[in-house]
């Protein structure tokens, strides 16, 4: 009887065969190996420089160094870098190299690439670029790079490539690209009373007027998951994001109503511990509610508010300028890193109500509150009520980093852009005519409204990059 090559009716084995190279962050010894791969493309084989291809980047101890092993043996590696001495989320890729063994069907180029450009987007990177030899160029292009010019080095044709990021616009897309499709302002409500959706002018605002009144109602909801994994500061923040609601619309709070429902009661008694504890650090008496045992946790705040002034969303004008006033201090909130700044459990009672008072005194042409579209998404949203694009000027934004704070080492461009602040606002007035000044937040005038829908990042060098491609939330203008 024939023996059965048991292995061969299994089929093919299940456990990979280890891989040729691997590809990590060179340390040690690996960036010495890197440099002399570099020296031997660059300077000995391709004659792109004479002695030397080290420069400032080299020196640079921003600078970071990605290296394929095959082995322990260093067989290429790439570079990145911020550009400026200081990092407003632009770096570069550069000085790729393949060992000339090692140029093969491996990969390692295209291994190396698609690293850069993760290891960028983890890092925060919102501009990311890197000038590539044209005969490099298709594989570039390939792995998704887009060509934005020429250049020549070493008398050797280049051109210029960036690495398309699209993280605002995908936070957008997540936050509040669903409204128009839910709330059908365009048609739906046609024959429903004028001032439903806050009625013309107001319509997508941070706050509603109450019609025949001096009142704003304004109502926010937390996210479950939030709610159950840090009841009281989700309790915290309910109140928070009613506060700036009203705040942006320039309105003083009046009262608070809540909805909080919880497993039992003493998960529910955590959330309302987060809720009392905002109530009394601003000041606002909580009216009333609604409280529900043995369901999932859930969250929801209305707040009221007075003004006989009230400050639009959508009152923005072309050319207008864009400001942001944002509370710099304080620190990721724990649990929450790169995504809720938690700038206003640090602050007393007086400093978060002047805050809070800031669009009240100022009286801006237009205010939104920076919400979970972050400081982009907001400028957008601003925008689009008014009718209009806008341009944000990288290095004019007030960040951590800027102010000094103790935490900056923490906060990239790209997560302070995108995060939700604790307190910030944006608005818009005539070039230079801002009055939104609180001694404890920075104020800057970030950028502009222009007639280009969506919203356009502008660098140091004068290019621009989209951020945002048309509305934010396909509401139109107020």
């Amino acid at each position: 009887m024939a023996l059965l090559d048991v292995p061969a009716l299994m089929g093919p084995r299940v456990i990979s065969p280890p891989a040729a190279f691997l590809v990590s962050l060179a340390s040690g010894g690996e960036i010495d190996d890197y440099r002399h791969l570099r020296r031997d493309a660059f300077v000995d084989e391709q004659g792109l420089f004479a002695g030397t291809d080290h420069d400032d980047l080299d020196d640079d101890p921003r600078t970071l160094v990605l290296v394929a092993r095959a082995g322990s043996v260093v067989v290429g590696g790439v570079r990145l870098s911020p550009v400026g001495s200081v990092d407003i989320g632009w770096w570069t890729g550069s000085r790729l190299v393949v060992a000339p063994a090692a140029r093969s069907a491996l990969g390692i180029g295209s291994a190396l690439v698609r690293a850069a450009c993760a290891l960028a987007e983890q890092l925060g990177v919102i501009r990311f670029d890197a000038t590539v030899q044209q005969r490099s160029s298709v594989l570039f292009r390939r792995l998704g790079w887009e060509t934005t010019g020429t250049c020549v080095i070493g008398g050797v044709d280049h051109l210029a490539m960036r690495w398309p990021i699209d993280r605002h616009q995908r936070l957008v897309d997540a936050t509040k690209s669903h409204l128009e499709a839910l709330l059908e302002p365009h048609s739906a409500w046609s024959h429903s009373p004028v001032s439903s959706l806050g009625g013309p002018g107001w319509v997508g605002d941070d706050g509603a007027p109450v019609p025949g009144t001096d009142v704003i109602a304004a109502c926010d909801a937390i996210l479950p998951s939030m709610v159950e994994r840090d009841p009281e500061w989700a309790g915290w923040c309910g109140v928070l994001v009613n506060v700036n609601d009203l705040s942006a619309m320039g309105a003083d709070p009046v009262g608070l109503l809540d909805t909080v429902a919880g497993a039992d009661t003493a998960f529910v008694r955590r959330v309302m511990a987060g809720i009392r504890r905002g109530s009394e650090a601003w000041g606002i008496p909580v009216l009333g509610g609604h409280t529900q045992v043995g369901v999932p946790p859930a969250l929801s705040i209305t707040a009221l508010g007075r003004t006989s002034t009230p400050v639009p969303g959508g009152g923005g004008r072309y050319g207008d300028a864009l400001s942001l006033t944002v509370d710099v201090s304080g620190s990721w909130r724990s649990g929450h890193r790169g995504a809720q700044w938690n700038s206003t459990e640090g602050r007393t009672s007086p400093e978060l109500r002047n805050l809070a008072g800031t669009v009240a005194r100022a009286q801006p042409a237009a205010a939104k509150d920076v919400s979970m579209a972050g400081i982009v998404g907001t400028v957008g949203m601003l925008a689009e009520a008014s009718g209009y694009g806008a341009v944000v000027d990288m290095a004019a934004v007030p960040t951590p980093v800027s102010a000094g704070s103790a935490a900056a080492d923490d906060v990239s461009m790209g997560d302070w852009l995108a995060c939700f602040p604790g307190f910030g606002m944006v608005t818009a007035d005539r070039p230079r005519e801002s009055r939104m000044e609180s001694p404890f937040a920075a104020t800057a005038e970030i950028g502009s409204l222009t007639l280009q829908r969506g919203v356009m990042l502008r660098w140091p060098d004068g290019e621009t990059t989209r951020a945002v491609a048309g509305g934010v939330t396909g509401l139109g203008p107020a």
